[in-house]
């Protein structure tokens, strides 16, 4: 009987660990997610993107979650988690997602899914440091409004 083979790997794309790049606040790290986000896709569906970071602040890698519809998408946490732990070196995480319609500002659903992820990041000592509503005009920062 044959048994799937599980495979871990990071591709850094040519992206030497020496030149990963360090998040010291919520500014900086929009100005990473302006590299992430589909441009193109931003004004009709939401995207959800997981940053992982190491102990020094340097994003390691990120990853996809989701794509969905106008008005939401889904955050899973497994994923979230199977995704950072699965990134070897993730000792912190940050969540990303857009709003098509431009708003800023979380939705309940928004603040609930940041609680959760919170909380089974301590049980897992990966850290959420932030969780950013992402815009093309600007962002929401959980962490600069200490709802983290």
């Amino acid at each position: 009987m044959k048994l799937p083979e599980i495979e871990i790997s990071i591709k850094y794309k040519g992206t030497k660990r020496t030149e990963l790049k360090k998040v010291q606040s919520s500014k900086d790290m929009y100005a990473i997610l302006k590299e992430m986000y589909n441009e193109d896709q931003l004004f009709w569906n939401e995207q959800a993107i997981l940053i992982c970071l190491n102990n020094a602040n340097k994003v390691i890698g990120y990853y996809k979650i989701s794509q969905g519809g106008i008005t939401a998408t889904v955050i899973d946490t497994r994923v979230i988690f199977t995704t950072a732990l699965n990134c070897v070196g993730t000792t912190q995480i940050i969540l990303s997602h857009n709003h098509p319609s431009g708003n800023t500002f979380p939705s309940q659903q928004d603040k609930e899914i940041t609680k959760k992820l919170k909380n089974a990041g301590e049980i897992l000592d990966i850290r959420l440091i932030d969780h950013i509503i992402y815009t093309e005009d600007g962002y929401y920062s959980f962490m600069d409004e200490d709802q983290l």
